[in-house]
């Protein structure tokens, strides 16, 4: 008889034909199971040694590394961004400083309330 022919086959024939597929499958994923330990294994002894090494990282660059490789492993984490340059100074605090990004500060909301134009705070970079 055809093993395909699943019209024509019993129950008692299904169900065998049932069970030998979950148990090939169960095997298959077993040994692909420990493959993939075996690669994990593999690649974290490696990590391992790299760190006991030194590997001529500072400690500051060892915890940027390990927050990369964390942060790879997740879908949602945040890719690096460039550092940005300040457009706008405070004249009153010279430390205050503002790169144009994201809500406006309060020092600067107050000055563009008392009448002045923006472009009075601007930081003017030589070139």
């Amino acid at each position: 008889m055809n093993r395909n022919d699943f019209k024509s086959m019993s129950t008692d024939e299904l169900w065998a034909l049932h069970e030998e597929i979950a148990t090939r499958l169960a095997a298959a994923l077993t040994a692909e199971k420990s493959v993939l330990e075996n690669r994990l294994r593999r690649l974290q002894r490696g990590i391992e040694i790299q760190h006991a090494t030194g590997d001529a990282k500072s400690s500051r660059d060892a915890k940027s590394s390990n927050a990369k490789s964390s942060n790879a492993k997740s879908s949602t984490a945040r890719r690096p961004y460039p550092a940005v340059v300040p457009k706008y100074r405070n004249p009153e605090r010279p430390s205050e400083t503002w790169a144009g990004r994201g809500k406006k500060p309060r020092w600067l909301a107050a000055q563009l309330k008392s009448g002045k134009r923006i472009d009075d705070f601007r930081i003017r970079h030589a070139a």
